[in-house]
This record gives C-alpha cells, sequence and structure tokens, in this order.
C-alpha cells in the first residue's frame, strides 16, 4: 500500500474536485432576522396544562433591567374566554429570598394560583429583585411593570385590565400594600401612572409602618438591608417604604389578615394598616388568627393547616366578591 504524504492527500482532493465541498459550503440556511439584535428569549414558552383546563407558562419575562437577571412571572389561565380579573401574587422570604411558587406552609402553592385561576381570574406569580440585587424601591418598580405587561398582553393571557387584585404575605404582604397604595408616586418610580393602580389588595402578616419594626428581636435586620441604609436610617427613608405614608380617600378595598402570635412582623403591623385605612374611609376588613405565628404556623399540624385554609378562603371570598366574580 502505497501512503502520501500529507501535502499529497490535499493534492489529491483538489484534482478529484472541490465541486461537492463547495456545495456543502454554499447552501443558504434561511432565518430571520432583524434591523437591530434582538436579547428576548425566543424558547418557545409551552403553556402546561393544569387541573380544571387551567393552563400555566411559566418563567414568563416581564421586563429585562440592564445588569440584572430576566424578570419573570408565571401565568396562570382559566379555561374560559373571559376576559378574567387579574390577580398579581407577591411572595415574601424577607425581601431577600423566596420565589413565585412558595407561600408559608402551603406544600404544593401552585395548586393553589391554579385553584383560584379556576374560579375565573388570571393569576399572576411575580418574581423581584432581591434585596441583595437592588435596594427599594426597585421592588415597587418591578410589580409596576408587571402590571404594566400583564395589561398590554391582556388579550393574550384573557385579562380585564379594569379589574386586578394584588395579594402577597409577609414581605410580599409589605410590597402588595405599597403596590396598591403608591401606584401613582413618581417618586418611587418614574413611570408610575393611574394605569398601575389596582382594585383590590390582600395582604397575609405584612409591614405598614417600618419604624415600629425596629422593635423585633433582630431590629428590622432585613428592612435595613432592604434600604441599604449604613447604620439607622433616616426617618425619611423609613417613611418612603411604609405603606401608611401613601394611604387616601382613592385607595382600593383592602384586606389583611395576620396571626396574633407573629413573632417575625408583630400583628401590630396590621392593625397599625387596619387604623390608618379606616381613619381614610378607605374600605378594610381584618381578620386575626389566635394562637398561629408567622406564616399562619401553629403550635400543632392541625393548628398550621385550619389557620392556612381559613386564610386562603378568606382571600379567594374577597376577589371573588371584590372583582365581581361570582363564588361557585
Amino acid at each position: 500500500m502505497v501512503r502520501m504524504s500529507s501535502l499529497g492527500a490535499l493534492a489529491a482532493i483538489a484534482q478529484i474536485g472541490m465541486s461537492g465541498l463547495d456545495e456543502a459550503a454554499g447552501k443558504a440556511r434561511e432565518f430571520p432576522t432583524a434591523a437591530t439584535p434582538v436579547l428576548e428569549d425566543r424558547l418557545p414558552n409551552v403553556p402546561v396544562e393544569l387541573p380544571n383546563g387551567v393552563k400555566a407558562w411559566r418563567d414568563v419575562v416581564y421586563r429585562t433591567v440592564p445588569g440584572f437577571r430576566p424578570q419573570i412571572v408565571d401565568i396562570y389561565k382559566p379555561s374560559t374566554p373571559g376576559p378574567h380579573p387579574l390577580i398579581l401574587y407577591i411572595h415574601g422570604g424577607g425581601w431577600m429570598g423566596g420565589h413565585t411558587r412558595h407561600s408559608g406552609a402551603l406544600a404544593d402553592f401552585p395548586k393553589v394560583l391554579a385553584a383560584l385561576a379556576a374560579e375565573g381570574f388570571t393569576v399572576a406569580s411575580l418574581e423581584y429583585r432581591l434585596s441583595g440585587e437592588a435596594k427599594f424601591p426597585a421592588q415597587l418598580q418591578d410589580s409596576n411593570a408587571a402590571l404594566r405587561f400583564l395589561r398590554a398582553h391582556a388579550g393574550e393571557y384573557a385579562i380585564d385590565p379594569a379589574r386586578v387584585g394584588v395579594w402577597g404575605g409577609s414581605a410580599g404582604g409589605h410590597l402588595a400594600a405599597l403596590t396598591a397604595l403608591a401606584c401613582k408616586e413618581k417618586s418611587l418610580d418614574p413611570q408610575a401612572g393611574g394605569d398601575d393602580c389596582v382594585t383590590a389588595a390582600v395582604t397575609w402578616y405584612g409591614v405598614f409602618d417600618f419604624a415600629g419594626m425596629t422593635a423585633t428581636p433582630d431590629g428590622n435586620a432585613a428592612g435595613i438591608r432592604l434600604l441599604g441604609c449604613d447604620g439607622p436610617c433616616p426617618a425619611d427613608r423609613i417613611r418612603s417604604v411604609s405603606p401608611v405614608a401613601y394611604i387616601d380617600r382613592s385607595d382600593p378595598p383592602f384586606l389583611l389578615i395576620h396571626g396574633e402570635d407573629d413573632k417575625t412582623v408583630p400583628v401590630q403591623q396590621s392593625r397599625i394598616g387596619q387604623a390608618a385605612l379606616a381613619k381614610a374611609g378607605v374600605p378594610v376588613e381584618a381578620i386575626y388568627i389566635p394562637g398561629v405565628d408567622h406564616s399562619f404556623i401553629g403550635k400543632t399540624a392541625a393548628e398550621t393547616r385550619a389557620a392556612t385554609l381559613k386564610a386562603v378562603n378568606a382571600t379567594f371570598d374577597f376577589f371573588h366578591d371584590k372583582l365581581g366574580v361570582p363564588r361557585r
């Protein structure tokens, strides 16, 4: 057998013809292009089929802020054509943790959100920038941006933009209250306007007045981190993050639910919020559950279950009543 040198092999390839190689290299692959770079995630997001005909889209990007990860919501849509009221859920976690699919002791929170959707609501669960990523008021700006995105895509997700509720627990309860009360505050969000406002709000063990949180065992370390203060926060910063600072007669109806033995966010926080809302003439309901701590955790599993179900049922009923969806 005669072995060719490398140069000889290349020459042989040239002699037998480059037409085949040229043809392969020259095949056109047709892809659409745009006038400018496209940065959006274009991987198809196929909805998940859930019980009762509910469809859920995971990790829908509602906006991208330079320097931060894409900001996302999970969206649950009923099987009926709608349009349906929108509920935006905001998770807890001390402003420094948590995610779209957890809430307190509920073992399968997406199942809860899907159940709410099945009762005639489009439901979105919000991911926002945490305190380790951005300081306040970035979190409020994120909830406002999510509402703008969802209203802009009302047709796609069968949303009635005129009927919108917001709901959250703990840090999410605080942000839900701010989203409802500070929707026109351009000092907090330069893009804020009347179209960001909601028509009903529910808070679970949320913070209403940061000035009163210094009495907590850790001195409200999580809140101080949210504000990014170097040492004690000045009074104007404390007031800027406190929902009670923005209450007026035009605000939407509220439901406040809180465990009376809460050691993380004292029950007094909801009592302060209830009193301030009532004084301003805002419709407000409150449920105080005896014997349970933060996240409705009781002394036994049965107490935790009873308190959690009481809060869930009251929340669902409140949104049915305030957003005009007949109870099933």
